[in-house]
């Protein structure tokens, strides 16, 4: 452990920080002896995993005997999943949309296809999948991939119709081509448009299949090189499935009819099925129908087969959903989905294509959702979907991360969670089952909470990098559902579109106390109980909290009116009272017609509420109209259960709430915080005479955009939260008339300079980077706090930093990390002898993690302050300044916390230029300083979050949350935590052909593919099709491959293809030596022809 020393400290800092000493030599002296454990080499950065729904799904794929699946998205990524809990992400890196996805089936590999027309082959025998080989095609675009069950030769079709054949060991293309114009030879005098399909025939893997999108079909003869039948139809076709005996199959087309074809007879189809369209009695065609975009065809052996389509409904249905079709025997389903349909693959009990299908399941991929059908249950129900994919159900607005919660926080959210199942769903097991979970030691809990555009706030289990939803809290419970009444709307609402949206949240893990903030200026108080009640009345404060700076003189000392705001013995009363007196008049008519005056934003629900187990409202925090001014949304928020107090702020002002007493304490402009010790010329404002929009942080020099203000935080537009002025001097405000409240914390601590014993306090922080102290005053515990008020009082600045107050925290004198004042929870509703233990538990003291109020020595706290460009730590209680680190001249620190590691403390910081940084406490020493994310747009900056034990996330996509760890150990740990998707499966037997087809012929024929394709067979492919592409990681990304047939082989390839380039050298070496020999004595047999009659005496 190594002993802190300030020199040292100052001489490893970096030449852009700043420090500064304080003048007091107390306070030098007593870091002298401060220790700090965490080291640079503590740090690493990566990421670790990624939860939820793969955002703009492309392309899907199933792997019948490992059973898991894979999802391709418009950007590049690939998502695996196999069992619940084992899940995989990989990207490629071009960030083209994958077109295409096949599985090697059993052998741990899949092929996937991009629309920048390459191929890759993945190793899936490793937990971090990697790419072994990629082709790129330069002449033409492909279309559509194929590759046969148990083949090593994959077909790829393109948009000229040619097609293309790649050994997928060597990822090299074959000189075999089936050219367009070969295919179609004078069926056709026009060109048959790209590829749409290929498949082998399921009895005859020489007959190949070909579909042409303009109606065209070829069977292909891959021996004798030339087509034996054409199909042509006069609609497009979609997409093409077997009958699994190989004589018949079907299309699906543009006018939402299916054809079905008997191989050997060519001109009509034998049967054409509209299957949503109206038949016309006189005989005519049906009316078409939308196109049928994908078509299986899949039989039974008991029974009849099923159809499965999607697409192919009439015209006439506008605004229906989107729709699965199951025809199976002489009954049609119609299963009507959320979404649009991407892509759907119906589950079958066997891989083999020339055996009876036996389908159990479809799973459909839409573009929110994944959802899979039991096809063996009457009405088709779908499964419980197990994995977290339902993070968007409702948009994110903002986020929250726990990280080592309290061991019993998880077992009381998942029982309340539990009864919130919805009913119906199929008894079956999940069938996507593959992989197996890792063995991670990483025990301690956490929780992430999401809060989102609908009032939902989500408590989901994070622990063991995992993730899964425990419970479902709807605020909006709470509230009047609105009417149709655009006048009374546009009156009393400041957001054109999600009113109920939630802005911030804090939450207490050990009182398990909840509190949110929503966009319509309202807080909700909720606490968690395991007993149902019906509440009677919501319990109601409303609060105006609105202030103009005027030309008017100065607050008294103290903030002006501690005792006015107090409130009186008994106001605890359950019916809704209006608080918070107005400090200045203000200039707008609040008496003519049609101003709005005391009014909240929404209206609280006076009908009786019925409250499931779980999160209960416990009182409900309204900010008013004022005047006609809308109230300002609510842009900081903080709890402590131990004080039993609410604090909120916003660009006015701030309100101090007790939610015992159900009162309003404190309620005050940030002018008048500072008293008389205001250091800033402020410019008056003039009223406002119409209603102006105003949102979050604002930028008051930039007037703030009505069409911004309207905006709920779902929009991706400029976040309000982040839009505010980047000043880096906090004296030249001269622009700046208000001044908002942007961090609070409760601790306990010095009040004021000089103090001799620790009191509770709240400090509080501004946009222009001033922290300020208030001092309360709590009636003993038990009785008498609920009848004695809470004396709140402004009790001055404790100092200045450049930008706006991100972060406040405290260590001790040793520099451990001093948490808030908590208290344990209870259950708020029992009755009898569960009451009698409550009432006890309430009348102990809070626990409280406060240092020894001997003082010994003179500076016994250090208080941690961050702000978006710099970070302080100052003793107390002389509040001098004893360490200053400048995080960023350029950009802005977006997100700071203050965390706890394994061995110490430390400032994590996310800044919008992409840097992860963090800082050692309390010297603020730069530890780590990585470059890993530009802020690309405002849904990170709204969603990132650190916790303890080097854990932190943020909201990748809208449907996805990706987590990383900043921690070296975590970083050392991870290999084992993931989870590994292939696992040693027997491929099951073949089906067996029977004697009399063994003996007289119609079973499966096969054939050798590699004598056909083959560089003897086939020759070598033109050059400058396709280029090969080595994987990236090349023999050192083997390393990390399981031990298995396809990495052995892998292994050997690569050695092959070094071995045989290394020949090849040594080939052209020798080739070059024989022509210079060649050289040598053609010019030698010159000079001996030249010579040959000269005497010796001519030479």
């Amino acid at each position: 452990m190594k002993k802190f020393n300030i020199r040292k400290v100052l001489d490893g800092l970096k030449e852009q920080a700043s420090s500064s000493v304080s003048s007091g030599q107390s306070g030098t002296q007593e870091n002298n002896l401060m220790q700090e454990t965490l080291q640079s080499e503590n740090f690493q950065l990566c990421k670790t995993v990624r939860h939820g729904f793969p955002y703009q799904p492309s392309s899907m794929a199933h792997d019948p005997v490992q059973k898991i699946l894979a999802i391709g998205t418009q950007s590049g990524a690939l998502r695996l999943f196999g069992r619940p809990g084992v899940e995989c992400y990989c990207q490629h890196e071009s960030g083209a949309a994958v077109i295409s996805l096949q599985f090697l089936i059993n052998e741990g590999a899949l092929v996937s296809a991009l629309a920048d027309d390459s191929v890759h082959l993945w190793n899936l025998r490793q937990k971090r999948p990697a790419i072994l080989h990629s082709l790129k095609f330069n002449r033409e675009r492909i279309t559509f991939v194929h590759l046969p069950f148990q083949s090593k030769w994959l077909y790829i079709g393109t948009e000229k119709g040619n097609i293309h054949i790649v050994n997928v060991e060597s990822f090299t293309l074959s000189g075999y081509v089936i050219m367009w114009n070969k295919a179609i030879e004078l069926s056709s005098k026009a060109h048959p448009g790209p590829v749409v399909h290929i498949s082998d025939n399921p009895m005859d893997e020489g007959k190949l299949i070909i579909g042409y999108e303009s109606g065209i079909v070829v069977l292909w003869d891959l021996k004798s090189k030339k087509a034996d039948y054409r199909y042509t139809y006069d609609e497009a076709i979609h997409s093409v499935a077997w009958h699994h005996e190989g004589k018949q199959f079907i299309c699906s087309h543009s006018d939402g009819t299916l054809t079905i074809w008997n191989i050997k007879g060519q001109g009509k189809p034998f049967q054409t099925i509209t299957p949503h369209g109206k038949q016309p009695k006189d005989g005519k065609k049906p009316e078409p129908c939308k196109p049928i975009l994908k078509v299986e065809y899949k039989t039974t052996r008991l029974g009849d087969p099923f159809m499965i389509l999607s697409g192919g409904l009439s015209y006439d249905t506008v605004g229906r959903r989107p729709c699965l079709t199951v025809m199976h025997g002489k009954s049609t389903a119609v299963l009507e989905m959320d979404y649009p349909i991407v892509d759907f693959l119906t589950l079958c009990e066997t891989p083999y294509p020339n055996d009876f299908q036996e389908p159990y399941a479809v799973v459909v991929l839409l573009e929110k959702d994944l959802v899979v059908i039991d096809l063996a249950q009457n009405g088709y129900p779908i499964f419980e979907n197990p994995y977290p994919l339902t993070i968007h159900e409702s948009p994110v607005t903002c986020c929250e991360y726990y990280a080592d919660c309290p061991v019993d926080l998880i077992p009381a959210l998942y029982s309340v969670g539990s009864r919130q199942k919805r009913q119906g769903y199929s008894k079956k097991e999940w069938p996507i089952s593959g992989g197996n979970w890792g063995l991670g030691t990483q025990s301690y809990p956490e929780i992430i909470i999401t809060g989102h555009a609908d009032g939902t706030v989500k408590f989901w289990d994070a622990s063991a990098i995992m993730l899964q939803v425990l419970y479902k809290l709807k605020t909006a419970k709470v509230f009047e559902k609105s009417r149709n009444n655009k006048e009374e709307k546009q009156n009393t609402e400041i957001v054109d579109e999600d009113p109920f949206a939630i802005q911030i949240m804090a939450w207490c893990p050990e009182s398990r106390m909840l509190c949110v903030a929503g966009v319509s200026a309202n807080l909700i108080i909720y606490r968690f109980s395991k007993q149902e009640i019906t509440t009677e009345v919501v319990q109601l404060l409303e609060v105006r909290l609105q202030y103009e700076v005027n030309d008017m003189e100065s607050p008294p000392e103290g903030g002006g009116g501690g005792d006015r705001d107090l409130p009186t013995p008994g106001a605890a009363s359950p019916s809704p009272q209006t608080t918070g007196p107005l400090t200045h008049p203000s200039t707008s008519s609040n008496s003519s017609d049609g101003v709005r005056d005391n009014v909240p934003c929404l209206k609280v629900r006076s009908t009786p509420l019925k409250q499931s187990p779980g999160y209960q409202v416990d009182l409900v925090v309204q900010l008013v109209w004022v005047s006609g001014e809308p109230p300002q949304q609510i842009t900081s928020l903080a709890l402590n259960s131990s004080y039993g107090l609410i604090v909120f702020g916003n660009s006015n002002g701030l309100a101090v709430v007790d939610y015992l007493q159900k009162t309003v304490l404190l309620n005050l402009g940030t002018v008048e915080l500072y008293g008389s010790n205001d250091p800033y010329q402020r410019q008056p404002r003039s009223p406002r005479k119409t209603r102006q929009p105003s949102g979050g942080l604002c930028d008051i020099n930039e007037g703030s955009a009505s069409e911004d203000r309207c905006k709920s935080p779902t929009s991706d537009h400029r976040d309000n939260s982040f839009s505010r002025s980047r000043s880096s001097s906090v004296t030249s405000i001269d622009k700046e008339a208000r001044e908002a409240i942007t961090s609070f914390h409760f601790c306990e601590t010095f009040a004021r300079k000089g103090d001799s014993t620790i009191t509770p306090c709240l400090y509080v922080g501004t946009s222009l980077g001033t922290v300020l102290a208030v001092a309360l005053n709590l009636p003993p515990a038990g009785e008498q706090r609920l009848l004695q008020p809470v004396i709140v009082l402004p009790s001055g600045t404790l100092g200045r930093l450049k930008g706006s107050i991100l972060r406040m925290a405290f260590l001790d004198n040793t520099g451990t990390f001093l948490p808030p004042a908590f208290e344990l929870w209870y259950e708020p509703n029992a009755v009898g002898a569960d009451s009698e233990e409550r009432d006890k538990a309430r009348k102990r003291r809070p626990v409280s993690v406060s240092p020894s109020t001997s003082q010994e020595l003179q500076e016994s706290q250090y208080a941690v302050v961050c702000s978006e460009k710099q970070a302080k730590v100052i003793a107390l209680p002389s509040q001098n300044c004893i360490f200053k680190h400048s995080i960023t001249e350029t950009s802005f620190v977006l997100r700071a916390d203050v965390v706890q590691m394994n061995i110490g403390n430390c400032v994590a910081c996310f800044c919008a230029n992409g840097h992860i940084m963090t800082l050692s406490l309390p010297g603020l020493r730069p530890l780590l300083d990585v470059n890993y994310l530009p802020l690309t747009d405002m849904r990170i900056a709204r969603t990132f979050c650190f916790t303890n034990l080097g854990q932190a996330m943020y909201l990748t996509s809208p449907t996805e949350i990706q987590r990383i760890t900043y921690s070296q150990e975590t970083c050392e740990n991870l290999q084992e935590m993931l989870g590994e998707l292939f696992t040693p499966v027997e491929t099951p037997e073949a089906p067996n052909r029977g004697f009399f087809k063994g003996l007289f012929g119609g079973g499966a024929t096969s054939l050798d593919r590699e004598e056909l394709f083959g560089e003897m067979q086939a020759g070598k492919a033109s050059r400058g099709l396709a280029q090969h592409i080595p994987g990236p990681q090349g023999l050192e990304g083997m390393k990390g491959a399981a031990s298995g047939v396809v990495a052995d082989l892998a292994r050997a390839r690569i050695a092959l293809d070094e071995r045989g380039q290394k020949l090849g050298e040594l080939d052209e070496r020798t080739a070059a030596m024989l022509a210079s020999a060649d050289s040598f004595g053609k010019h030698a047999h010159d000079m001996m022809l030249k010579c040959k009659d000269k005497k010796w005496y001519q030479f």
